[in-house]
C-alpha cells in the first residue's frame, strides 16, 4: 500500500482527530503543533503553533481533494483564529502542503469552497509548506476515543458539502 501524509490544523485538535481517523482510507492520526515557532512545542510551550492533525492515507482509497472537502465541512474555515469556544492562533485554519501537487489542491478546493456561496463567510484557511510537527503528548493522542464525552467543537455540517465535480475536470 502506498501512503501519504497530510497536515491540517483546524481548532482543537483532539475533535478533528475523531472525525478524520474514522474516513476509510485514512490509515493513521496524530495531533501535534506545527507552523509555529517553537522548537519540540508542547503543549504548555507552542508559541505560535497551531493544534494540528497528521494524517498518514492510502491515495487509492481517499483522496486529498477527499480529506480536503471533510476538513471544510468539519470546522468553520471562514473564522480567524477561533474555533467554537477556543480563541487564538493555537486555534486556527490552516493547510500545511507537502508538495506542490497539495498546494495546488488546497488553492483549488479553497477556490470552490469560495465560489460555492454555501459556507458564512469567504475561507481565512492559511496555506503553507508543511515545517516541523511536534507530536502532542499522550494525554492528547486518541483522546475522544478514550472520553468519549469531551470536549470537541468538531462536527460534519450536512450543508457545507461542495457539489460534485465531473469526473472530467
Amino acid at each position: 500500500m502506498t501512503t501519504e501524509r497530510a497536515v491540517l490544523a483546524g481548532g482543537c485538535f483532539w475533535g478533528m482527530q475523531d472525525l478524520i481517523r474514522k474516513l476509510p482510507g485514512v490509515s493513521g492520526t496524530r495531533v501535534g503543533y506545527t507552523g509555529g515557532d517553537v522548537p519540540n512545542a508542547t503543549y504548555r510551550n507552542h508559541g505560535t503553533h497551531a493544534e494540528g492533525i497528521e494524517i498518514v492515507f492510502d491515495p487509492s482509497r481517499i483522496t486529498y481533494r477527499d480529506l480536503l472537502e471533510f476538513f471544510f465541512q468539519i470546522h468553520d474555515p471562514t473564522t480567524v483564529n477561533r474555533q467554537g469556544n477556543d480563541r487564538g492562533m493555537s486555534y486556527r485554519s490552516a493547510i500545511y502542503y507537502v508538495n506542490s501537487a497539495q498546494k495546488q489542491m488546497a488553492e483549488d478546493t479553497i477556490a470552490d469552497v469560495n465560489a460555492s456561496g454555501i459556507w458564512p463567510g469567504k475561507v481565512v484557511t492559511e496555506v503553507e509548506p508543511v515545517g516541523d510537527f511536534w507530536e502532542a503528548e499522550p494525554e492528547h493522542q486518541d483522546y475522544l476515543e478514550r472520553i468519549p464525552n469531551g470536549y470537541t467543537c468538531h462536527f460534519p455540517r450536512p450543508d457545507w458539502v461542495l457539489p460534485k465535480r465531473d469526473a472530467a475536470e
